[in-house]
């Protein structure tokens, strides 16, 4: 036993040659996909490896890193967290509810997040150690709680950030993000927690080998519930964070982040079995994912494909980390792990050196092959809300039919409906010098930040469909929604002689689209008194979301004879929720005038549709954003006409 193990140590010495090097490799797979996917990214693309380029990976890892750190400690624990995104927003909102509308003074609203999130996170704990729910089930019903309670308290519309606390998403000096400064200490106390205290230790006893850690002597029900309050303080940093970046709380921020969390711990080494993890190898994983999108949005990837990649990327990191084990290679734990002692260590420290400086002579000797390679041709960039929405498709649509008409390159990418991603995106425009870039906010708060970005830059700025606040666009595009939505109001009001019981189907709560669209048909019904409305509740622009959630508002106001969806997806979905009753007993009013829209209208199953003509849209905006970038003097408003479209008109319209 003696001799295999001096055979096996002489190969993970530097001197083991290529052995040496495949042992490297293998114990540390995430950071050799890492080296990998920048290499490959710097050949793909000649923006990739520039300092500005560089800086926005790191703003870009920093709140999944974050979210990702205070995650690890539960993984290693065997645990999971899927709040993590839901407590993140919870807890910015209540800062900025606390030093806006409150009046907290913000030292104190900042303590007040901080507190929200560890307080999120103790119940999550509680009810894993003493109501022995499994942790799936306990931290995805505060994932709910969490995102409710924070729709609750900013009643769905974004709230303004203090500007004190706003400067954690900006720079130091000009050129260093502040973010990756926050994300830097949030690992280096996770790697101190992990590796130094009786907490860590735990931690790993816990995940190793949970009755055995009981039968030692330690507490473990109440090291859980640490654990957990652990996971929710550093969420409530990352909440911070990410509103910071955004100027404003918003009350649907971090959607879908600890899926990300989760897949940054996992792809860094971290065992879901409990047990294995550390804090490099989830900043590693935190990186990877970044460097996907930023590389792959670099390349112009369709942001359907995207998703493809990242998927298969996590599960290649996944299957090489069972290689590894399978090889058995030395495993990824915490604290010293791998390392056996001082000589180990330093063993260790000489390999990470020389693997470095031959990822920095491969990389320089990229940037000198991509040196001169920008080319000199007309480039646009557009980010579109969402893709998952037939209205912002035919805008696209209309968009690339504009920029192939003229003969320029369009790179489209798709927010899904996140600002923070959206952000990411116009950051990635703006490293890539694009001639001028094209935004349809998800929020218009929230792209001001990226938005001045893009000033600071000279690069001319077009929005559509919506416009952004506090910061300089070059020309906004757009119908009025607000006067949409007074057309629709009159137009159901007049159907129905002007008495009724109407329901209301809402969009995405916080998006400006839907706050427009409601208010203006708050205002226009008020000329109506004859008319009530029974009811409004969300389903997102969303048909699935609108059929079900029509359905429950019937079985309450089984007497209503009037819809109004805030886009034709909804109203698509109630008409199948009202049956025979749609175009006969209860009209339906919808929104976009959407080419399934038009077919309802058609055949008489929806009243009407406030049609925008999304495609008019994405084509004046491809062609303005081309006459700005050649320094033309361009309208700072273009209006597209709005029209209530009917049976009467509808074949005209088509």
């Amino acid at each position: 036993m003696a001799t295999d193990t001096l055979k096996s140590g002489k190969n993970t010495t530097v001197g083991g040659g290529a052995p040496g090097l495949r042992r490297l490799l293998l114990d540390n797979g995430a950071l050799s996909a890492l080296v990998v996917l920048v290499v490959a990214m710097s050949l793909l693309s000649g923006d990739f490896l520039t300092t500005q380029n560089l800086l926005n990976v790191g703003v870009q890892a920093a709140v999944t890193a974050i979210l990702a750190f205070g995650v690890t400690f539960v993984i290693v624990t065997a645990g999971i967290d899927l709040s993590v995104g839901s407590v993140a927003a919870l807890s910015a909102t209540v800062l900025a509810w606390s030093a806006t509308s409150a009046g907290v003074p913000v030292w104190l609203a900042v303590i007040l997040a901080v507190a929200t999130g560890i307080a999120c996170g103790f119940v999550n704990g509680a009810l894993v150690s003493y109501g022995k729910l499994p942790p799936f089930i306990a931290t995805l019903a505060m994932l709910s709680v969490g995102r409710g309670l924070s729709l609750v308290i900013s009643q769905g519309s974004p709230i303004a950030f203090p500007s004190s606390v706003s400067r954690l998403g900006d720079t130091l000096g000009g050129w260093l993000p502040v973010p990756v400064l926050v994300m830097i200490v949030m690992g280096l106390v996770t790697a101190v927690v992990l590796g130094r205290t009786y907490l860590g230790r735990s931690m790993y006893a816990i995940g190793g080998n949970e009755e055995a850690a009981r039968l030692s002597g330690l507490r473990v029900k109440r090291q859980k519930v640490a654990v957990y309050a652990l996971s929710g303080l550093f969420a409530a940093v990352a909440g911070i964070v990410l509103a910071s970046r955004l100027a404003s709380a918003q009350p649907q921020a971090a959607q879908g982040y600890e899926l990300d969390a989760i897949a940054a711990v996992v792809i860094g080494g971290a065992s879901l079995s409990g047990g294995v993890g550390k804090a490099s190898g989830t900043l590693i994983g935190a990186l990877i994912l970044a460097v996907l999108r930023n590389g792959l949005n670099l390349l112009s990837v369709s942001a359907f494909w995207q998703q493809v990649v990242i998927g298969v990327v996590i599960a290649l990191a996944v299957l090489l980390d069972t290689v590894r084990r399978r090889a058995g290679s030395t495993p990824v734990a915490g604290g010293a792990a791998g390392a056996g002692g001082p000589g180990g260590r330093k063993a260790q420290a000489v390999k990470y050196t020389v693997a470095a400086v031959l990822v920095a002579a491969v990389i320089g000797g990229v940037s000198l092959w991509n040196s001169g390679s920008s080319g000199g041709a007309t480039k646009l960039g557009m980010s579109v809300s969402t893709l998952n929405n037939p209205f912002f498709v035919q805008l696209k649509a209309g968009a690339q039919a504009e920029a192939k008409a003229k003969g320029v390159e369009l790179t489209v990418t798709d927010a899904q409906n996140d600002a923070s991603q959206q952000a990411n995106q116009i950051q990635n425009f703006t490293s890539e010098s694009m001639s001028s870039v094209i935004i349809n906010p998800v929020d218009s708060d929230a792209a001001g930040p990226s938005v001045r970005a893009a000033n600071k830059a000279d690069i001319p700025v077009i929005a559509a469909d919506r416009g952004v606040n506090k910061a300089d666009v070059t020309a906004l595009v757009a119908s009025d929604n607000v006067a949409g939505g007074e057309q629709a109001a009159r137009t159901l009001a007049e159907k129905l002689g002007g008495k009724g019981r109407i329901v209301v189907l809402q969009g995405t709560a916080g998006t400006s689209a839907s706050r427009e669209r409601g208010a203006g048909f708050a205002q226009g019904i008020k000329a109506y008194p004859g008319i009530k409305v029974v009811a409004k509740q969300p389903a997102d622009f969303d048909r699935t979301k609108g059929l079900d959630v029509m359905t429950n508002m019937l079985q309450a106001n089984s007497d209503v004879n009037g819809v109004f969806a805030e886009n034709d997806e909804m109203a698509l979905g109630a008409i199948k929720a009202l049956g025979a009753k749609a175009g006969t007993s209860v009209p339906v009013v919808g929104f976009d005038g959407t080419p399934d829209g038009l077919k309802a209208v058609e055949a008489g199953t929806l009243y009407a549709s406030v049609a925008q003509q999304p495609r008019e849209l994405g084509r004046l905006a491809v062609r303005n954003a081309i006459e700005a970038a050649a320094g033309k003097k361009i309208d700072a408003t273009v209006k597209v006409p709005v029209k209530v479209v009917t049976a009467k008109n509808v074949a005209d319209f088509s």
